[in-house]
């Protein structure tokens, strides 16, 4: 069913592109260049407490993004401070000390300063930051205004379809996965991989200095250390805990960008269908049930790239717990990060393979929780025998330093 509702997502995207063609250049007309979009305006604060801070603008090959920056509070310009020693380790090392400096998801980081206009050739997330080095960068924030073109829907689709079919045929067929160009207006080289071994950090997460609660710790220590499949085999490892009400949960995953995914393939592919058709994007793919306290999970969760979500995503499951702290309910998570496809040792079919660094993936929830800033504090838990190496149900290996992360909400 899984291998059939791959195809199904891509054959309706191939449509779906298609229709947009037709639409967009009807028989017997001449043919003209399709006009872009209304420009996305968005303001926004680029503070030196983050290594990056993400625009939320997903860009395609072709879009226009005008940046336009000022000094906000504080002592930091996008421009940066002038030196003839600039410190060691500077994250763009041709740029000022403290000047804006963006990249394209993973790509390699380049200068943008107080005004750039970019032609977008790299499709992915716009990320924004200070040019630090080993140190903290100046104290304080730059405001920003970026202002987006975006290229025809037509050509949007056809450029997700293209990274979508790629990240498919690497996976499923060993084709090998296809080099990305490096981001746009810089010279260098470029990450080998469209789909990253393990999620770069685009924050610094901000940790408690104070010890978990005892009692808490207890309830922790109580909780299975790994999930299990339908037939009681042990797969991932329990990785994140959440302490809160369900609707901020809820919430802060929403701001963080999280969606909450399909339970069926049924429904997915009613979802893609209409979502295709009205030009949105489909993000919602099903993932498998798991289980944990002996019952299935409560939600799941992804984040994952249009169409790409067939091969690559963000995801977690997340379970309610038997216990209360503190009045508040808690939440136990597992997340991996499905970066391509491998056999499944049970019964040989296709299915995801997971980045066997699973840290990278606790620790990104974590960072895009904090960005939302809907959490008010978190640590990180060593819990009694800790996971340490293991495989999931399907048969992947994966790896961790055996931490929990423990995140409150406000």
């Amino acid at each position: 069913m899984k291998t059939y509702l791959i195809a199904v997502l891509l054959v309706l995207s191939a449509t779906a592109f298609q229709a947009q063609s037709a639409e967009s250049n009807p028989p017997g007309q001449n043919q003209a260049p399709a006009g872009s979009s209304g420009p996305i305006v968005s303001n926004f604060v680029v503070s030196s407490s983050f290594a990056w801070t993400d625009s939320k603008l997903d860009l395609q090959n072709g879009d226009v993004v005008q940046i336009n920056a000022t000094p906000g509070k504080g002592g930091c310009g996008p421009d940066g401070v002038k030196t003839t020693s600039p410190p060691p380790s500077l994250t763009v090392s041709t740029a000022p000390p403290d000047a804006l400096i963006a990249k394209i998801d993973d790509g390699t980081p380049f200068l943008i300063g107080a005004n750039k206009i970019l032609t977008v050739d790299q499709a992915g997330r716009l990320f924004l930051g200070m040019n630090a080095g080993d140190k903290p960068p100046c104290t304080g924030d730059i405001d920003v205004k970026l202002q987006l073109t975006s290229t025809p829907v037509g050509a949007q689709i056809k450029s997700k379809l293209g990274r979508a079919a790629q990240t498919w045929l690497a996976g499923q067929f060993g084709t090998g996965i296809p080099e990305v160009p490096p981001s746009p207006g810089i010279s260098g080289s470029a990450p080998t991989s469209s789909i990253p071994a393990t999620p770069t950090n685009t924050a610094e997460l901000k940790l408690a200095s104070s010890p978990i609660d005892p009692e808490l710790a207890k309830e922790l220590n109580g909780i299975p250390r790994r999930v299990t499949d339908q037939f009681k085999n042990l797969g991932d490892m329990v990785n994140f805990v959440v302490i809160g009400s369900q609707e901020k949960l809820q919430a802060a995953l929403g701001a963080a960008r999280w969606q909450l995914a399909d339970q069926s393939t049924q429904v997915a592919v009613v979802s893609a269908i209409l979502e295709t058709y009205e030009n949105k994007d489909y993000r919602r793919m099903p993932m498998s049930i798991l289980y944990l306290f002996d019952r299935p999970q409560d939600f799941g969760y992804e984040q994952a790239e249009a169409y790409s979500v067939v091969a690559s995503r963000h995801h977690c499951r997340i379970w309610k717990a038997p216990f209360t702290w503190n009045l508040e309910t808690v939440w136990i998570g597992a997340g991996t990060h499905d970066i391509g496809f491998e056999k499944d040792q049970r019964n040989g079919k296709v299915t995801h393979k997971i980045d066997p660094a699973v840290d990278g993936e606790r620790d990104h929830l974590g960072e895009n929780l904090q960005q939302t800033g809907e959490v008010k504090s978190m640590m990180y838990y060593f819990p009694l025998q800790p996971v340490r190496e293991a495989k999931n149900a399907t048969g992947g290996s994966y790896h961790s330093d055996g931490r929990v992360l423990v995140m409150f909400l406000k």
